[in-house]
């Protein structure tokens, strides 16, 4: 059984798909898969399900849709002799899933693998976990799941877990010198952010190691323009920085300076 939940919730039941079909029975199966092996209270449930004023039948209508998960799931478990999908705890509820059955779960294991991979400066290794790693996204995480309060933090977890990943991805490209195979990548980032100094920092230097200078003082201008019409601030000094490296022809360290540099911005 495979559970995907870095894009829209999908269940895979031995290569079939057999995903829930009602709304809130397929949200509470995303509670309960971003807190597998973890007990999830039954005020977490009702929590999340219906916010600060659930209804009365609240308890019961989320006992049903615990029971419509294991009536959809439970016959594999069945089958091959795991007991339950789903545990029934004083408290709340546990569903039991292996590492390798979830995609989230796969990918933080792969970014860690990179990172560490990177450290010991295996970097060929390191962009290639990190490839496959990113590979296992297929758009928003749980984008068809309307998150609640208990839910939307481990999305946005998830979410910022990609944006590392994917920054130390670049990273990891930029140290093997794939400055030209970056550029369209980079300059569709920038332009997606528009706000994101790191990534107009990398498309800076892409441009400049692939012998476009003037398009890399253009990119700056252009984020400087930006910062100042949206934010009413100036570009950061280690970006002014590198505009004055780029003018004057002073050489620079190939890539981030460290990885302090791919830090997420909150």
């Amino acid at each position: 059984m495979i559970f995907r939940v870095l894009g829209p919730l999908e269940v895979a039941v031995e290569g079939a798909a057999e995903k829930p079909s009602a709304p809130k029975v397929r949200w509470t199966l995303a509670l309960l898969l971003l807190h597998a092996n973890q007990v999830v209270g039954h005020s977490s449930i009702l929590y999340e399900l219906w916010g600060e004023n659930p209804p009365c039948s609240a308890v019961a209508t989320a006992q049903t849709y615990v029971y419509q998960i294991r009536k959809k799931y439970q016959r594999r478990f069945d089958r091959i002799g795991w007991g339950a999908l789903v545990e029934t705890r004083p408290s709340g509820y546990v569903l039991r899933a292996e590492e390798s059955e979830i995609d989230a779960q796969v990918f933080e294991r792969l970014s860690e693998r990179a990172r560490a991979s990177l450290t010991a400066g295996h970097t060929e290794q390191a962009a290639r976990q990190l490839r496959e790693a990113l590979a296992l996204w297929r758009g928003r995480a749980l984008a068809d799941v309307s998150a609640g309060s208990v839910l939307a933090p481990r999305i946005m977890h998830l979410e910022k877990s990609r944006m590392r990943t994917l920054r130390l991805r670049i990273f990891a490209d930029q140290r093997l010198g794939r400055h030209r195979e970056l550029l369209p990548e980079l300059q569709f980032l920038a332009a997606a952010n528009p706000l994101d100094e790191w990534f107009h920092q990398q498309l800076m230097i892409a441009l400049v190691e692939t012998g476009r200078r003037a398009d890399a003082l253009e990119a700056y201008h252009r984020l400087q323009s930006t910062l100042g019409a949206e934010l009413g601030v100036r570009p950061s000094p280690r970006l002014h920085k590198l505009r004055h490296d780029v003018l004057t022809g002073v050489p620079w360290t190939r890539g981030p300076q460290s990885e302090l540099d791919l830090t997420v911005p909150s």
